[in-house]
């Protein structure tokens, strides 16, 4: 417990003492109202940190046992060198799939009160236990993850100490996962301690790409609030994926996910789209509608959008000043998708501006991971 404790004592003391806003701002220039600093993490009251929970939670991060073969750990789609997210515009699945969305990254997921891009979670509990048997990435089955926990000694002193279970629980391995996560914050980027006082955090041309994010370009209408986002659904009119047409493994994996989710016969054979809210509504004013995702730490997580079609944050800023694109769900088009017009020398300023919400990139070691107990001899004969 030694080396795992001290780490984990790093990050509990990070998230609970991290700076908030309080009082009015010490700087000469006004502040954009609606927006703020981010403070601490909200942590649940059935889920409290603690050193020892944060330590298990990271081991089981990194971990393939929590997967349905021993192969895909939370860290295969959360890569911490690629944003905590994977760099390609469609995740990573199952062995013998793809995903059919692009990764999101995990950083600042403590403050969502929706998970995934169509809010299918609740917390992060629940998202955990989500990615773990989904049908397309984890894949598991909790009673054969319990049994792979309970053939490592390791593990199973960790589960009893941390909650007392004489076999490892899998839904408390969710819950130290969840604990491992909320110490995945950042709250001290330029445009936090700007928004805290510091006048000289942001550059001129990021103070006026503030000006543009607030007013002109009006992308406070859903990316407000200390974490950027207001967690509401649109459609933008991002185009398709392009694998639905021409990848094969793609084209498989998306049918699947659109009959597995109740779609009616004539999407299921026409549509080459994702549905994204639909899919849980089941309500056709949801067609193409995604979350709004929080813009922090959006300098390491590219490509952009439900299905990474967009490269850059230029790209995403010019995708934007056009008014948005098409796909096939145009009578849901959010009416907020007009063109900006905005110069070239603005796009770069909102540009500039979007990289202050993002500090130093947060990189850390894969754990040491405890290795299971071999068989007895008499039965690995049999």
């Amino acid at each position: 417990m030694t080396a795992y404790k001290s780490i984990g004592a790093v990050m509990l003391a990070a998230v609970l003492t991290a700076p908030v806003m309080s009082g009015p701002a010490l700087a000469d220039n006004p502040r954009p109202e609606g927006l703020a600093a981010l403070g601490p993490p909200p942590i649940p009251a059935d889920n409290p940190m603690t050193e020892a929970k944060i330590e298990l939670g990271k081991m089981l991060f990194f971990d393939p046992l929590i997967s349905g073969n021993n192969a895909m750990p939370c860290s295969a789609c959360h890569l911490p060198d690629a944003g905590w997210a994977v760099q390609d515009r469609i995740s990573f699945g199952y062995p013998g799939t793809t995903h059919w969305r692009n990764s999101q990254t995990i950083i600042n997921s403590a403050y969502y009160s929706k998970l995934f891009w169509a809010g299918s979670s609740k917390s992060l509990e629940a998202q955990a236990r989500s990615a773990a048997r989904g049908g397309v990435a984890g894949n598991g089955e909790d009673d054969m993850m319990e049994a792979r926990l309970a053939f490592v000694p390791t593990y199973r002193e960790r589960f009893a100490e941390v909650f007392g279970d004489d076999w490892p629980n899998i839904r408390h391995a969710y819950m130290a996962i969840a604990a491992f996560q909320r110490t995945l914050v950042q709250t001290d980027t330029p445009f936090d301690n700007y928004m805290r006082g510091d006048d000289s955090a942001l550059s001129d041309q990021q103070k006026r790409g503030l000006d543009l994010f607030a007013g002109k370009a009006n992308c406070i209408a859903c990316h407000s609030g200390p974490l950027l986002s207001d967690e509401q659904y649109y459609n933008l009119g991002v185009p398709p994926y392009e694998g639905w047409e021409d990848d094969e493994l793609a084209q498989i994996t998306f049918r699947f996910e659109l009959y597995a989710k109740g779609s009616t016969e004539e999407l299921y054979r026409h549509t080459k789209d994702d549905p994204g809210l639909y899919f849980r509504s089941k309500d056709k004013r949801h067609k193409g509608k995604f979350r709004t995702p929080s813009l922090r730490y959006t300098k390491y997580t590219f490509p952009y959008m439900h299905n990474g079609m967009l490269e850059t944050l230029r790209d995403v800023v010019v995708f934007y000043n056009d008014g948005g694109g098409e796909n096939e769900f145009a009578e849901t088009k959010s009416p907020l998708m007009q063109p900006l017009g905005l110069s070239d020398s603005e796009v770069d300023d909102l540009v500039a501006f979007l990289e202050s919400l993002s500090g130093d990139e947060i990189l850390m070691d894969e754990p040491a991971l405890p290795v299971m107990e071999p068989l007895p001899a008499a039965t690995a004969q049999n």
